[in-house]
């Protein structure tokens, strides 16, 4: 795999790789960031693996080894919203597969912080360019990519203003800056807090279990040009290790669609 981090550097993703890590193999009792955070930042460690200095932890050590079991498979990029444009991504992807003889996932996060490059005999006109008009060009460049590299990719993408307001689940006309990002993906996948999505009887009927709601996540498969579209599947949220329960399920109850339900 493949990670275009425009967010973070590496560091702090193998930070919250090693948690994820943990909680996989420890489960909720698992060592969290702020504990990885000081075994690196220890000064005067008589131990200089992570392993050992995690050795105390709920699945720290194993963490670290299972890192290490994959690390040649895992490719971190610092990218960066100046310089890393899909072409310069396609020759990240055609050297890991030349040094390794692979063809690896491509993740990108994310897509609207990817730099749209002027071509050399436009670059005015690509310089005064919307940003609707940008992520169209970075969403057609990356589809293009996938096809000509034969590589799978996954993009992360912003919503606007409109897909935060309360009470609204978000909808692909919600995603930031192009109507390109809902044609061209093969497959869309939304995510809403479960609490802000539910119908409105169940919040003021039964407050109890409404609590619970603030605890999960509800994706909507908003399309699916391979199979079944329009599901809302739920997981639980275990931010505290930067992950989601991975056993998850069908959202049983009501959910609203863009506006408050009203009985």
């Amino acid at each position: 795999m493949v990670y275009f981090s425009f967010e973070h550097d590496n560091h702090s993703l193998l930070e919250r790789l090693i948690i994820m890590e943990a909680a996989e193999i420890a489960g909720n009792y698992a060592v969290q960031l702020p504990a990885v955070r000081q075994a690196f930042n220890t000064p005067g460690s008589t131990d200089r693996m992570m392993a050992g200095r995690l050795a105390g932890t709920e699945g720290g050590a194993e963490a670290v080894r299972a890192l290490e079991g994959y690390s040649e498979r895992l490719h971190l990029h610092r990218s960066s919203g100046a310089e890393t444009s899909v072409e310069a991504m396609s020759g990240v992807i055609e050297s890991i597969r030349e040094d390794t003889s692979q063809t690896p996932f491509v993740v990108v996060d994310y897509l609207q912080k990817v730099h749209c490059a002027p071509q050399a005999t436009d670059r005015r006109k690509t310089a005064g360019l919307s940003e609707e008009e940008r992520t169209t060009e970075v969403v057609e460049g990356l589809k293009d990519m996938s096809l000509e590299l034969n590589v799978p990719v996954l993009a992360l993408v912003a919503v606007d203003t409109s897909g935060l307001a309360e009470a609204v689940k978000t909808r692909l006309q919600d995603l930031r800056g192009s109507s390109a990002l809902a044609h061209e993906a093969d497959v869309v996948l939304l995510l809403n807090n479960k609490f802000d999505v539910v119908a409105r009887h169940h919040l003021m009927y039964d407050t109890g279990n409404a609590d619970q709601f603030h605890h999960w996540v509800v994706m909507n498969i908003a399309k699916n040009r391979s199979g079944a579209d329009s599901v809302d599947l739920e997981f639980r949220k275990r931010f505290e290790h930067s992950r989601f329960d991975t056993d998850g399920g069908q959202v049983q109850e009501e959910l609203i669609d863009d506006r408050v339900f009203v009985e």
